[in-house]
């Protein structure tokens, strides 16, 4: 007791003793990072091992099953046939973290993608579609933006704002313009999700239900009922055909790890110098080695010529990887180095204690729903670029299944208020890798896939579930 009352006594305001903060300034070292590690296995929180650990056994099954699954052709298409689904995956971590669901996310993207593709296709989307439609479209669009601006969320409106006025100019008639408009208008059904979810208190799962549903036949409206190919138009054709040239595949990887190290060094010196609590050098550096030692090695092997034809060369960084890694790194820097992601993590983890403790749960959850739906319009470019056309169907069937397995298998709990960006890219390689591996022996029928992909699921939930009671234990 007088050990106690001593060091009580002694950590009072007047006092320059550095141990009563010795949480604030405390120095995280490579021995302590592992050590921390395993403590939160220990506590119930696996992170992305169990995801991590089902992807090796997946390649080891896989590369007995076919001598070809690890061709540098085979390896190299991974990217473009699952990228859909990492960034479908990616907009409904957003969700996830809230405890919330999206279930209309593929059927969005389809509907964006509708739109765009006939907005390409005919020149002028005005007069191709029933007129309706078209001012409909427009109208909704602008109650997007004003619902959004009243919701506070400013961004969304300004998104929403560019996408109105490349409709109402018809510049959607070009290819890149087409996607960003898509992009913009799935960010305005997400105001509306999000309204109808957080203003209007009606369960997620039945707003996305009935979107889910409505998306599809509004779909069929863009098209007049009839597909339209993808293959024409060469910068859709490349967001999951093309590659980077092997030169600018390493200035990609050279600004990635570059980025990453100077962003982690700066943030160790600036806590430390601020007497925080901060990563060690050696940490820092050995976490960038690791990452650094991972780019260049996956950068030399993209670079090689992975086409079995001489006449064709095919090497470089895929687009479809470029463009899952540069969203992941910006959902990363949100969630985890902005007040609104901090906010975000802590209405998933408690709503009612975020709402006393001064949050706006309503604005991050409309922000959180209109982010979901503009992954899910891109997710709906890239599913129309992999598959060649923009179909009847777009993004329906197992596509959001596919996406929200993603999310779980990476790691993102549905229960709220644990996940991040990276699960959705670990579970869309899990989810990808199961139809390729099958895909390579012609004798197995798509039922192993659907069993496989299912037993898969379950066990990330399961995962889940006992993950959390043992944090609830401790």
């Amino acid at each position: 007791m007088s050990v106690s009352s001593e060091s009580a006594t002694t950590s009072g305001p007047g006092n320059d003793d550095d141990s009563s903060f010795s949480l604030d300034v405390e120095r995280q070292t490579v021995p302590g990072a592992v050590r921390s590690y395993f403590q939160r296995l220990r506590s119930g929180d696996p992170g992305a091992l169990p995801s991590v650990l089902g992807l090796v056994v997946l390649v080891v099954i896989f590369s007995q099953v076919s001598d070809r699954f690890l061709s540098a052709n085979n390896i190299g298409n991974l990217p473009g046939q699952g990228a859909y689904i990492a960034v479908i995956g990616m907009g409904l971590v957003f969700v996830l973290l809230l405890g919330e669901i999206d279930l209309s996310a593929g059927t969005t993207g389809g509907m964006c993608a509708g739109f765009a593709a006939r907005a390409v296709f005919s020149g002028n989307l005005h007069d191709t579609v029933p007129t309706f439609l078209y001012w409909t479209l427009i109208i909704a669009m602008l109650a997007a933006i004003a619902l959004a601006i009243w919701l506070k969320a400013y961004t969304a409106a300004v998104v929403v704002a560019i996408g109105l006025v490349l409709f109402l100019t018809n510049l959607v008639q070009h290819v890149t313009l087409a996607i960003v408009a898509a992009v913009a208008l799935g960010a305005a059904v997400g105001v509306f999700t999000g309204f109808m979810v957080a203003k209007v208190g009606i369960p997620s799962f039945i707003v996305t239900l009935a979107l889910f549903l409505a998306w599809q036949g509004v779909l069929l409206f863009a098209l007049n009922s009839q597909p339209i190919g993808t293959t024409n138009y060469k910068i859709w054709y490349n967001l999951s055909s093309a590659n980077l040239s092997p030169t600018w595949s390493w200035v990609f990887t050279l600004v990635v790890l570059a980025g990453y190290l100077g962003f982690t060094l700066w943030k160790s010196i600036t806590a430390q110098r601020a007497g925080l609590a901060h990563d060690a050098l050696s940490l820092v550096l050995v976490r960038g080695g690791i990452l650094a030692a991972v780019g260049i090695v996956v950068t030399i092997l993209a670079n090689r010529n992975r086409n079995t034809n001489p006449y064709l060369v095919i090497a470089g960084l895929p687009w479809a990887a470029v463009i899952a890694i540069t969203l992941m790194i910006a959902c990363s820097l949100a969630l985890n180095k902005t007040t609104w992601g901090r906010h975000l993590y802590a209405t998933g983890g408690n709503e009612e204690a975020a709402r006393r403790a001064g949050i706006d749960v309503v604005h991050i959850k409309v922000t959180a729903f209109t982010l979901c739906s503009a992954f899910g319009a891109l997710g709906g470019v890239l599913l129309a670029s992999s598959s060649h056309s923009v179909s009847l169907d777009l993004g329906a069937g197992n596509i959001l299944l596919f996406s929200v397995a993603a999310a779980v298998i990476g790691g993102t709990s549905l229960f709220g208020g644990r996940g991040k960006p990276r699960d959705a890219v670990i579970g869309a390689l899990v989810i990808v890798i199961i139809p390729n591996g099958l895909g390579l022996r012609p004798n197995l029928g798509v039922q192993y896939q659907q069993v496989i992909t299912g037993v898969v699921l379950l066990a990330a939930a399961a995962v889940d579930a006992l993950s959390r009671k043992r944090t609830a234990r401790n």
